[in-house]
């Protein structure tokens, strides 16, 4: 049960470090992580009486 609770915190321990590998590099590689963005206008009625 020990051997394999340690693989299993290996692969984990990989995966993460290849994730942030990933994110560090993959815009070299053509990955585009950034959101698109557009303007949104909405009127704002106040009733301030």
């Amino acid at each position: 049960m020990g051997r394999l609770i340690k693989w299993l915190f290996l692969l984990v321990l990989v995966a993460a470090i290849a994730l942030v590998a990933y994110a560090y590099i993959g815009p070299w590689l053509g990955a585009d992580f950034s959101p698109q963005q557009q303007e949104i206008r909405e009127n704002v009625v106040l009733d301030a009486g």
